[in-house]
């Protein structure tokens, strides 16, 4: 697969399993063999140590590539990156794929938290519509949490669980819906926090959505 792309002239950055013998190599490797590259990304692992070295060929590859063992990327075991791509600066490599990383962490985030690998219709039609909602709903509490005071990197799992979660009383009058949310020890953050106390919903007969927090 990784030599197709190759000779369609497509550049990949994946990683490479780590085999006992491909282990045994790092673990021979001595802190001088490494160089500190400092990451423009937000948090504590910004500063991972990587050691470069070129001309390597992986099993069943028909060429040579780049391979890159970077430590200090928050995993215990070295991450071994290969790439095919011979003009991106090893720092560039290396942000590149952590974006990867950051999307496997969100999907992640959207199967702990609204248990996207268990599927609510054995229907494979269905199964796109499952993960669109997912996808959806996690956008959602991402806006939510923004506007949340201390919240805003907080996992979906600890707004559903702090937040939306919460048991309360619906009031259905003519022209409004009042959503009436009993007091919890979070209630002093949704007082504070910037959400839109009323909000009038076009679709809904130009009724107001009204939000009373304790």
């Amino acid at each position: 697969m990784l030599g197709e792309l190759d000779a369609r002239g497509v550049k990949f950055i994946t990683l490479r399993m780590r085999s006992p013998a491909l282990m045994s190599c790092i673990e021979s490797l001595t802190p001088s063999d490494y160089k500190a590259v400092h990451l423009e990304r937000p948090g504590p692992h910004n500063r991972p140590r990587v050691n470069e070295s070129v001309g390597v060929k992986p099993t069943r590859y028909p060429g040579a590539v780049r391979q890159l063992v970077v430590r200090g990327l928050g995993r215990e075991a070295p991450t071994v990156i290969i790439s095919n791509d011979h003009d991106l600066s090893t720092k560039a490599l290396i942000e590149r794929y952590a974006r990867r990383m950051n999307i496997e962490d969100r999907l992640a985030e959207i199967i702990r938290a609204f248990h996207a690998d268990a599927i609510s219709s054995a229907v494979n039609l269905n199964v796109d519509l499952d993960i669109m909602l997912c996808v959806l709903a996690r956008a959602l509490v991402a806006a939510v949490r923004a506007r949340l005071p201390g919240y805003a990197n907080a996992a979906p799992d600890t707004i559903q669980r702090r937040f939306l979660d919460t048991p309360g009383e619906i009031i259905n009058t003519a022209d409004t819906i009042t959503i009436r949310l009993e007091r919890r020890a979070c209630s002093p953050v949704l007082r504070q926090a910037d959400l839109t106390a009323d909000t009038r919903v076009p679709w809904w007969g130009n009724r107001t959505l009204h939000y009373d927090i304790s």
